[in-house]
């Protein structure tokens, strides 16, 4: 990044266009300005995280049920399989039964 003497050079800028009682104060500034940085950064990537989390859990279960269903999950997409056991499911279904009386009679 800096070498040793970049920095010694720009500290001696800073010196003489800022004065040396100012010098203290804008370290800190810096220090606390670096750290809010990175603390937000980490939230951040902390909710990336939890927001991929759901969706994982999400894709295991499409794949649990498409396995179950007997469905190859080979090379497939959560959409394509979601497709595939929304059809298998109607083809199961077969036509809708009514019962007419809740008690037939003899």
């Amino acid at each position: 990044m800096f070498s040793p003497e970049d920095v010694l050079l720009i500290l001696i800028v800073a010196f003489f266009l800022f004065g040396a009682n100012k010098l203290p104060e804008m370290a800190r500034s810096l220090g606390k300005a670096t750290g809010e940085f990175k603390k937000a950064q980490m939230e951040s990537e902390n909710e990336i995280k939890q927001l991929n989390k759901p969706l994982n859990d999400k894709d295991s279960k499409i794949r649990n049920l498409a396995m179950e269903m007997g469905i190859s999950i080979e090379n497939k997409t959560s959409e394509q399989l979601i497709e595939e056991i929304h059809s298998k499911v109607k083809s199961n279904e077969g036509p809708n039964v009514k019962m007419t009386d809740k008690y037939p009679t003899a």
